[in-house]
């Protein structure tokens, strides 16, 4: 099987939490698809979605908190206006 690692995972987790995602999707499988993964196959599915599927997540992320931050400092703005004296 050719193993072709264009894109670095755009996050990374700490080896803690590495372990217990690994350990999570690990019993997802064998719960749900009565599939049982040694523990590179299920390194290797974790590392796919870190690669291919995490980054959609971590751009609406990042794009929510723009927004957040867009209307929080308009909402400041407004409120420093009406503190203005004529």
């Amino acid at each position: 099987m050719s193993r072709s690692r264009t894109k670095a995972p755009i996050l990374t987790l700490a080896p803690e939490q590495e372990r217990e995602a690994l350990d999570k999707l690990k019993r997802f499988l064998e719960d749900r698809f009565e599939l049982e993964l040694g523990s590179f196959e299920v390194a290797e599915v974790l590392e796919l979605f870190s690669r291919e599927v995490a980054p959609y997540y971590y751009n609406r992320a990042i794009a929510d908190v723009q927004l957040h931050l867009k209307e929080r400092f308009e909402s400041i703005e407004s409120d420093l206006w009406a503190l203005e004296k004529s």
